[in-house]
């Protein structure tokens, strides 16, 4: 069997085959990131080895085209975290950097860990929607709060007064808005009055498209994976969080392997008689926030949650530990939900491992009022 590592770019995709027993090169080239250019790199596969897994730099806006292609032609592929390629060329004896040096060290990589250990590649194209709406939806959220710093600055000169009694988060409402534009309309005009009301129409406008995209991820999560929606703390942001950043839980061959993606699988730091774990600050930090964003939900409102903490820290274990404990669970949970159909209902829940789920007339209420995304804990 051979790897062919793929160090995929703009305009063109290096490629380099390697023996999955010894790690020596079979071969190397370099195509268009075309379809021909797909087209061509199958039929050189083909040619080296009948058994063949290819391994792709997890970048997706580069990458995505080739993984599709290859999927298509029923090819394996798996994906390879772009840290680990790194780690993977630094361990050559050969220095120096270049697209085909980048190739082999992606191969190499998943000789040395073994192909089991990657993610596989999925095409879930709700799921893609799903996280491009997202990401869209933090950009502007992104966007309003500089617009809304701005349009402070200028008010911290304008009126010192009004700007003192904006509570945080009051330039989301309508109602803030409007005052502010009221107050602004009765000075005198000069440029910063017409800066700030310009600034005040940008609000309004991004508030308006924000608030459109979380009712159209609503609708996406509730016809892809409603019984996300049934559990604590799942609002609609988060659960869309969810999916666009697992990008298809099939890849994952069990729920240690999300988990390690999602950063909640503890890392063993013993030595002697010393026996401990530490937490892991890798994987996708995305994917950890929704987790973390969930797991203080529940501490806040479920009581078996709270009962479980409670009982984490009564063995020995911090507070940041238990929660870590807590996290480590969620990921289980939610990888199980995550595998399940989208038209499959909610299994059922009797014990920590399968966190209890809110009813469903209380998941609207949450759902509306989706947490705002905090820090991964440290």
């Amino acid at each position: 069997m051979i790897v062919i590592g793929a160090d995929t770019h703009k305009h063109t995709h290096a490629l380099a085959a390697v023996d999955a027993g010894t790690g020596r090169v079979s071969g190397a080239r370099e195509i268009k990131a075309e379809e021909p250019g797909h087209l061509a790199a199958v039929r050189w596969a083909r040619g080296l080895d009948d058994e063949r897994v290819w391994a792709i730099e997890d970048c997706r806006h580069v990458s995505r085209r080739l993984e599709q292609a290859l999927i298509a032609a029923g090819e394996r592929v798996v994906r390879v975290p772009p840290q680990r390629m790194g780690a993977s060329r630094r361990a050559e004896r050969e220095p120096g950097k270049s697209d085909q040096i980048d190739a082999l060290a992606i191969a190499r990589a998943v000789v040395k860990d073994g192909v089991e250990n990657f993610p596989a590649a999925h095409l879930d194209e709700r799921a893609m929607e799903i996280r491009l709406l997202s990401d869209h939806r933090k950009d502007l959220v992104a966007e309003r709060t500089r617009a809304q710093n701005r349009l402070r600055w200028h008010l911290l000169e304008l009126s010192p007064e009004l700007e003192r009694s904006l509570k945080r988060g009051s330039l989301d409402k309508p109602r803030q808005l409007n005052r502010i534009d009221r107050r602004l309309r009765r000075m005198v005009s000069c440029a910063r009055v017409r800066v700030a009301r310009d600034e005040v129409r940008q609000i309004r406008a991004l508030t308006g498209q924000v608030d459109a995209l979380q009712q159209e991820l609503l609708v996406l999560v509730e016809a892809h994976r409603p019984q996300l929606l049934a559990e604590i703390g799942c609002g609609a942001l988060t659960a869309a969080l969810l999916i666009g950043r697992t990008a298809g839980a099939e890849r994952f061959t069990s729920d240690a392997s999300f988990a390690r993606q999602a950063g909640t699988a503890p890392i063993p730091c013993s030595s002697g008689q010393r026996q401990q774990h530490r937490l892991d600050r890798g994987g996708d930090r995305q994917l950890n926030s929704a987790l973390h964003i969930i797991a203080i939900t529940r501490a806040r409102h479920d009581p078996a949650t709270r009962a479980y903490l409670a009982r984490k820290e009564a063995e020995g274990k911090t507070k940041k530990g238990a929660l870590r404990c807590l996290k480590r669970h969620l990921a289980r949970r939610f990888h199980h939900l995550l595998s399940l159909p989208a038209e499959t209902p909610q299994a059922d829940q009797s014990s920590i491992d399968q966190i209890p789920a809110r009813p469903q007339s209380e998941a609207t209420t949450i759902t509306a009022r989706a947490p705002t995304p905090m820090p991964c804990m440290t």
